[in-house]
């Protein structure tokens, strides 16, 4: 085991890793004086999962935005979680914090708006061009002829694009209108979300999970949330339970076996809900 605390973000080779007994040591430790010794080793015990979901939410934000941000952010939900988190619901420590990890992350990001004047101007000027071709030629254009348009090569034009998506995104915080209230609200307020789920089917996956998880174990239970609701890979789940890939699937595939001869009877019952 290593103690060297990370001096900066981009040193991740020197987290602590404690065996499984200098852990539980240590969360019972935590857990009886609120110690920021025992708070910093586990923090730095659990850095890999902060980097590994700032590292997967990063990938998909503009160039702009540095990583560092990001994982700051994340290492801030990671701290929330351990303050908040209550071992005597029996939920495993990864499931519990890997959530606010990330909503810690996205709350960072809505809140910081890092899209220049240019870029916002760009947005305007792709989004004007755009109708003014649909309008012409009586179809919605293709990217060829938006980027001929405007004088611009493929690499100009995907990066157009890029910065044009991420000035969208970050400006959904902006005040824009008035509710009912005479308060102001954000334009993301305003939003017809098309993908959310309607309550009743929402309502029947939650007795579903309910009913599949009964009776499993709890890193049986994990699997299942994690694989099927949180759309996680075996890799993934694997480096979240601090095992291997081939051991989840492992146990994935008994627990496929097991609930085929459970609900043997009851296909229809899961298809109307499906």
């Amino acid at each position: 085991m290593r103690h060297a605390h990370p001096s900066t973000l981009h040193d991740w080779e020197t987290h602590v890793t404690l065996a499984p007994e200098e852990l539980a040591a240590t969360w019972a430790e935590y857990h009886r004086t609120r110690g920021e010794h025992a708070r910093n080793l586990l923090i730095e015990h659990y850095l890999p999962l902060v980097k590994y979901n700032a590292d997967r939410i990063h990938s998909r934000l503009p160039g702009e935005v540095d990583l560092d941000d990001v994982i700051a952010a994340g290492i801030d939900g990671l701290r929330a979680a351990l303050e908040s988190f209550d071992p005597d619901r029996g939920f495993l420590f990864q499931t519990y914090c890997t959530p606010r990890i990330r909503g810690a992350i996205l709350d960072a990001l809505r809140h910081c708006d890092r899209v220049t004047r240019l870029m916002r101007t760009r947005a305007v000027q792709l989004s004007r061009t755009r109708r003014l071709l649909h309008a012409q030629l009586g179809r919605a254009p293709s990217d060829e002829e938006i980027a001929e348009r405007l004088s611009l090569s493929r690499t100009q034009y995907v990066r157009l694009v890029r910065d044009a998506q991420a000035a969208d995104i970050v400006s959904l915080n902006q005040a824009t209108c008035d509710s009912d209230m005479g308060r102001d609200c954000a334009r993301g307020d305003t939003l017809f979300d098309t993908r959310a789920e309607p309550p009743m089917k929402r309502s029947q996956r939650e007795d579903i999970k309910r009913l599949i998880t009964r009776g499993l174990s709890q890193v049986e239970r994990t699997v299942v949330i994690l694989y099927y609701y949180e759309e996680m890979t075996m890799k993934e789940i694997g480096a979240t339970l601090g095992t291997s890939e081939s051991r989840v699937s492992q146990i994935h595939a008994g627990i496929v076996a097991r609930l085929q001869d459970a609900f043997q009877g009851r296909r229809d019952e899961f298809t109307m809900s499906s």
